[in-house]
């Protein structure tokens, strides 16, 4: 069976998916469209799409990495493949247990691994089709502690991963399907397995919001995105537009600078909410031009994007904007769905836990990171609640004579 990957360098949703193919053993041949003249051409021409990574096997087109991960979720990657399925475990007797089983991984699940590994625990990290959490997505890395000159997100994932390895932790690039915290020993389940765990750790992190129009759905792939690290230089020489006001809608915008004539920040506030730093690299870029107090109501093209309509929240009046590209970045939104209706969660979804612990109110059911910080949501302050996790979890089995 053979498989192509057209690819290019920096993109993170390209590392994902070879690491899913990977896992399954099989080899590919990769198509880097930054380098070789012609086959971005010709990818738009097979696809028709414009981002990358897109994937073939055999004469099928899958797509980007999230289709790639949806067959897998779906169990249909296998057959594709033309692999044998894994046997499904059916009964609590068929299920691995662990001490503990952390949940998601970035800088808190990993960091949470670090601590439970060397107390010995044997953690086992559900790592997640999409693992690395938000870092995987974050070009420049330059608050984290240790690395002066900075760091790409993907080059920390990477180094968090192989620490955690190091001391034995046991990792599984797969989404968990369920998770059921109703009673010990807890249970989470995979695609085709299930996991029991005398004690757990939430780290699922939080994941990118969409405007939710029609044709942002439409336009997916073909000029909309939420990865300027992925698709910039795909729209080299075109006018591009990143709509947010965060420090993520700004990194966006200066890392695109790279790349396009001119960069319009869309945003529906007249001021902005990034820190002081990267509102002074964005506001004085001869580049970047924001347009204020507005918000997206269509994204305008057929086959790929060509522009924008934008209202004035405060006028009503209609504007459209010529681009060849759209980047999403409004915010996140807490990963916690497998979790509701089990442990409490606050009004807009992140787990609660006893102030100044990592405790949820299931015991033996701890939570860090993004899942349950709606306040800082720090690369480092993620960290260290993975840290307060594992000390936690650590200290509730010997209490309960878990050793």
């Amino acid at each position: 069976m053979s498989i192509v990957i057209y690819t290019k360098d920096d993109c993170p949703y390209c590392a994902m998916a070879k690491q899913l193919l990977q896992s399954k053993g099989v080899e590919w041949a990769e198509i880097n469209i930054a380098t070789e003249a012609g086959r971005r051409d010709e990818m738009i021409r097979r696809s028709g799409r414009m981002t990358v990574p897109q994937i073939f096997i055999g004469e099928t087109h899958v797509g980007g990495f999230d289709d790639l991960a949806a067959l897998e979720s779906g169990g249909k990657l296998d057959a594709l493949l033309g692999r044998a399925s894994e046997p499904v475990a059916k009964t609590a007797v068929d299920a691995e247990h662990h001490r503990v089983i952390i949940v998601g991984s970035g800088p808190a699940g990993y960091t949470a691994a670090i601590y439970a590994a060397r107390a010995e625990l044997e953690p086992l990290v559900i790592a997640g089709l999409q693992f690395g959490g938000q870092l995987m997505l974050t070009t420049d890395v330059e608050n984290y502690p240790g690395f002066p000159e900075g760091v790409t997100g993907p080059e920390m994932m990477e180094l968090f991963q192989k620490q955690a390895e190091r001391f034995g932790t046991k990792i599984i690039m797969e989404d968990a399907s369920e998770v059921d915290c109703s009673a010990r020993p807890f249970r989470v389940k995979i695609a085709k397995r299930s996991f029991t765990a005398d004690a757990l750790i939430l780290a699922m992190g939080a994941s990118a919001k969409w405007i939710g129009i029609e044709s942002e759905q439409r336009l997916m792939n073909k000029g909309v995105s939420a990865c300027a690290t992925c698709d910039g230089a795909l729209f080299r020489g075109k006018p591009m537009a990143v709509v947010g006001g965060g420090d993520t809608a700004l990194e966006e915008a200066l890392f695109l600078t790279r790349f396009a004539t001119r960069v319009f920040v869309i945003h529906r506030r007249d001021s902005l909410r990034a820190s002081k730093i990267m509102q002074e690299r964005a506001l004085r870029h001869e580049k970047i031009e924001f347009v204020w107090d507005s918000v997206v109501d269509q994204v305008i093209g057929d086959e790929f994007v060509t522009g924008v309509k934008m209202r004035n929240v405060k006028t009503d009046q209609i504007r459209e904007l010529s681009v060849d590209a759209v980047f999403i970045a409004i915010g996140h939104e807490p990963n916690t769905k497998l979790v509701r209706d089990q442990i409490d969660l606050n009004p807009v979804g992140y787990i609660e836990v006893t102030p100044g612990r990592s405790q949820t109110n299931v015991e033996g059911v701890f939570a860090c990171g993004d899942a349950m910080d709606p306040v800082y949501r720090q690369a480092v302050t993620a960290a260290g609640t993975g840290c307060m996790a594992a000390i936690d979890a650590e200290r509730w089995l010997a209490e309960q004579g878990i050793e």
